[in-house]
């Protein structure tokens, strides 16, 4: 198996001062023709900054997400990143307050069991499509008793070329 050699990102002064904020985060990668080719992240930080927490789950995505075949170097030139900054979630009150552009979705079973959904998904432009996907990824029955919380994100994505 082909595994990439990754360099510790060098910091540059302008952004120093990531080192100081935690944040969870998730990497997207996609291929430049828009499928998708690992996204992984966290809800809450597990790092000490937020440049650590990217670069962990960036190695994730590249490699360790169960859905994909690790990323090989040959398909770098055809990749593209996209890193989600999440806002801290809150309780949801009402579902039919929410716009699946704007907002994340977290769902939570009483027995434990937890599921995400990035804002912002073209196919997902409902709260019951966002609903149905995370139950899908996290193999949750749609009828199983659950609670919401929400959250924003500040996306990076990389430019096209």
């Amino acid at each position: 198996m082909e595994h990439l050699k990754l360099a510790a990102p060098s910091i540059t002064e302008p952004i120093h001062s990531l080192h100081n904020w935690k944040a969870g985060t998730f990497v997207t990668i996609r291929s430049r023709n828009g499928d998708l080719r690992g996204c992984i992240g966290t809800i809450e930080p597990q790092q000490d900054n937020i440049v650590e927490e990217t670069r962990r789950n960036a190695v994730a995505s590249a490699f360790r997400d169960h859905r994909f075949s690790p990323v090989t170097s040959d398909e770098l030139d055809d990749l593209q990143f996209e890193v989600s900054v999440l806002h801290p979630p809150h309780p949801v009150t009402n579902l039919k307050t929410l716009n699946p552009q704007c907002d994340g979705l977290i769902i939570q079973t009483k027995a434990g069991r937890r599921g995400l959904m990035l804002p912002d998904i073209p196919q997902l432009d409902t709260v019951e499509k966002q609903i149905e996907a995370i139950c899908r990824k996290v193999n949750i029955p749609l009828d199983t008793p659950m609670d919401f919380q929400t959250f924003r994100v500040e996306k990076i994505k990389e430019d096209s070329v």
